[in-house]
């Protein structure tokens, strides 16, 4: 393997960790997009770059949700009550979107990438405020909930916190207890997803060496190994940064990464 790929795969890491971080966002949304384009450069077949970075992206996030989960249960900030009743959904939802991404081709999963990415570009810059009187709903409807989360996030590679905060925040959840139950939650996304992705990428030709299924193991190591020292220090940044603009860029970069991935 080229150094210059691993040198890359590191600066992923170490921006995926920092704007996580920073922001609060899961790092599926910078990483995918990103590992395409790397993938793409190192030719590998078009035909499975879109499988392969969407595997890779869910096999980091349950290593760096790992390491953030420790840090939200030390804080008592885990409502892990309300991980149980979205758990069981989330893994079923999981291996349903891991089957559902084996049948699509890698331009539509890009497609499908790209407007993810643009609505939670309007998500990030408009949001979505709450009923004071809406609570959590009942076990039926977090089962369904949790499917549909867990199927979304594995579609398109990611922890699932861009779905699951704005669900708790709309269920007046404080957002302290939505981002910390958020990456709890994402745990189990990541795991159920990257099981799903290597068993359906098994048999698939082409595939790059190191790669376990649609898992390619020099990526996950080297952004793993970077996001999960830089993820600290995005979250020292939120006190001297102005977060809100910054927000408002990330928004604009997420558009523009839909935009560009659409045409």
């Amino acid at each position: 393997m080229e150094i210059i790929f691993l040198v890359l795969y590191l600066m992923l890491g170490a921006c995926a960790g920092v704007m996580a971080g920073l922001l609060g966002v899961g790092g599926g949304l910078i990483i995918v997009p990103v590992l395409s384009w790397i993938f793409r450069s190192q030719h590998i077949d078009n035909a499975i770059i879109m499988h392969l970075s969407i595997g890779s992206s869910l096999a980091t996030i349950f290593f760096t949700s790992i390491f953030s989960v420790r840090a939200h249960h030390r804080l008592g900030a885990v409502l892990w009550t309300t991980v149980w009743r979205l758990t069981p959904g989330i893994i079923l939802g999981s291996q349903l979107g891991a089957l559902f991404a084996d049948c699509l081709s890698s331009s539509v999963l890009q497609k499908l990438f790209a407007v993810f990415a643009l609505a939670m570009s309007i998500q990030m810059e408009f949001g979505v405020k709450s009923a004071m009187h809406r609570r959590l709903p009942n076990t039926t409807c977090m089962l369904l909930i949790g499917s549909v989360i867990g199927a979304f996030s594995t579609i398109v590679g990611i922890g699932g916190g861009s779905l699951t905060v704005p669900f708790l925040t709309w269920c007046n959840v404080s957002i302290k207890h939505a981002v910390a139950t958020s990456a709890a939650c994402g745990l189990p996304i990541a795991l159920a997803g990257s099981i799903g992705f290597i068993f359906i990428g098994l048999d698939v030709p082409n595939l790059p060496n190191w790669s376990l299924g649609y898992i390619h193991f020099p990526a996950l190591i080297g952004i793993v190994t970077t996001s999960i020292f830089s993820v600290n220090l995005g979250a020292k940044l939120t006190h001297v940064l102005p977060t809100r603009i910054l927000k408002r860029l990330f928004a604009i970069f997420l558009a523009a990464v839909g935009i560009k991935m659409l045409l």
